[in-house]
Parts: structure tokens; C-alpha cells; sequence
């Protein structure tokens, strides 16, 4: 069974940092890409970062690019997204997301992904 956990939202004042934690188990993690997704209320759920599992080709959206930063740590099967300088249009709830490994290339398309995790709350003041 697929499990993905995330952790790390809360509350932050604009300009502040956050970081999500997202622990894989029951895949193997060498043949997923990884993304970040998040759905602010009354908006579409969108592609936020993606990264290969080795950690590679990192991609972002365009808003966050420079700001947030996606890593991997292999050997605990998980994925962070590191978020600096956060803005209040950045507050959502964020999904850690998994789906079929294209190598270095990473999909934004949210139909790529065949598992999500519950979501976590990041809520920036302004």
C-alpha cells in the first residue's frame, strides 16, 4: 500500500520559511518522479516543483521559482520543499504527489501523478 505523509505546514508572516517534509513508503522510490501541488479555496489544484528521485531536474512554477527548492534524501524515500520568502498568495494546502519516472524530465500535468498525500496547510499573513 502507497503511502505519502507530509508534514511541516503551519503559519507563517510574509517574508518567513517553511519547510514540508513528504516520507514515501510501500514504492519504490527510484522509479517515481516527485512534485509538490497545491490548492488554494475556490482555485484549481496546480503544479508548484518536481524533481527526478536522484534529486535531479528540479522544475518550478514560474511564481515560486528562485524562492522555493526541492530536494530528495534517497535513503529515506522522502522529498522536502524548502519555501523562503513566502508571500500570502503562496498559502494553500500543498500535496506531496508521485508518479512514473521519465528520468530527468518531469510532468507538471496533474494526471501524471498516481499518488497523493493529504495535503498540509501553509497559511502566510501578510
Amino acid at each position: 500500500q502507497v503511502q505519502l505523509r507530509e508534514s511541516g505546514g503551519g503559519s507563517v508572516q510574509a517574508g518567513g520559511s517553511l519547510r514540508l517534509s513528504c516520507l514515501a513508503s510501500g514504492l519504490t522510490f527510484s522509479s517515481y518522479t516527485m512534485a509538490w501541488f497545491r490548492q488554494a479555496p475556490g482555485k484549481e489544484r496546480e503544479f508548484v516543483a518536481g524533481v527526478s528521485w536522484s534529486g535531479t531536474g528540479g522544475v518550478y512554477e514560474d511564481s515560486v521559482r528562485g524562492r522555493f527548492t526541492i530536494s530528495t534524501d534517497n535513503s529515506k524515500s522522502a522529498v522536502y520543499l524548502q519555501m523562503n520568502s513566502l508571500k500570502p498568495e503562496d498559502t494553500a494546502v500543498y500535496y506531496c504527489a508521485a508518479g512514473p519516472s521519465w528520468g530527468v524530465i518531469i510532468s507538471t500535468e496533474r494526471s501524471h501523478y498516481d499518488y497523493w498525500g493529504q495535503g498540509t496547510q501553509v497559511t502566510v499573513s501578510s
